[in-house]
């Protein structure tokens, strides 16, 4: 019994030394983005979030990172789908779902610059287009495998009687499993704007003269550091992405209570 209790703190211990490393880094520019001295010095305020919306280039990659997330939230649920029903009713799964996996283990930089370099040859200018197709690639196979694992709790049996009843395919998947599987696309959807939002590296090597908030981000680093008011936009990401998460989460839940 002493030994299942040490083994049982030692766990505990080692579950709040990894959520420690993992979250308190994200605390200090949430401290400092309220700090009238913005590095720790000064009272409360939250003048920093405000000096945010006066920065023209700031505000402007705001707008562009939301078109480009809505973008890759609309597009890649479809895609994900296809692929999916590809895994199900065609008879090479395995090349299908490896395919489909394979952008996961290519680096983001060699990813990046294979698409900047394809995008050349076809005489395809930086754009907002070229930005939203690399976070779809980069999204898809996130949404692809959040969809495969919803379809697969789904029951055939519901489209064999639709069959029966004179479906067609395309109507009975509309009709019966879309329905079924929605929270999931839903999750894929929302799971897609968040790699959107978040992505940098790709995303510098095809933008253009587009930003998005992540490379102004990571361009205002190098060229002039930390500042307050870069801690206020980190701060407002992290609450973000926190927020959808939490979507993410509520939706699984739903599906649970819909399952049982």
């Amino acid at each position: 019994m002493a030994k299942d209790r040490l083994t049982h703190r030692l766990m505990w211990v080692f579950i709040a030394v990894t959520l420690a490393f993992l979250y308190v880094p994200l605390l200090p520019p949430l401290l400092f983005s309220v700090q009238d001295g913005g590095d720790g010095s000064g009272g409360f305020t939250f003048r920093w979030y405000g000096e945010m919306w006066n920065n023209p280039v700031l505000v402007g990659s705001m707008k562009i990172s939301a078109l480009i997330a809505l973008l890759t939230g609309l597009i890649t649920p479809p895609l994900a789908i296809l692929a999916a029903m590809a895994v199900r009713e065609l008879r090479i799964p395995r090349l299908v779902m490896m395919l489909m996996l394979l952008p996961l283990f290519i680096p983001a930089v060699s990813m990046g610059l294979a698409v900047a370099f394809f995008f050349r040859q076809l005489g395809i200018a930086p754009s907002l287009l070229t930005i939203a197709l690399v976070h779809v690639l980069w999204a898809l196979p996130f949404a692809f495998l959040i969809i495969l694992t919803v379809m697969a709790t789904f029951d055939p049996i519901y489209l064999e009687a639709a069959y029966v009843q004179g479906a067609n395919r395309f109507r009975a998947f509309r009709d019966i499993e879309l329905p079924l599987i929605w929270p999931g696309v839903f999750g894929a959807s929302i799971f897609s704007m968040i790699l959107s939002f978040n992505e940098t590296i790709r995303t510098a090597l095809v933008q253009g003269r587009y930003n998005t908030v992540q490379t102004y981000i990571w361009s205002t680093f190098l060229q002039v550091g930390l500042s307050p008011t870069l801690y206020a936009l980190m701060s407002l990401l992290i609450v973000l992405t926190l927020v959808l998460v939490g979507v993410l989460f509520v939706l699984r839940q739903r599906r649970a209570a819909v399952a049982r």
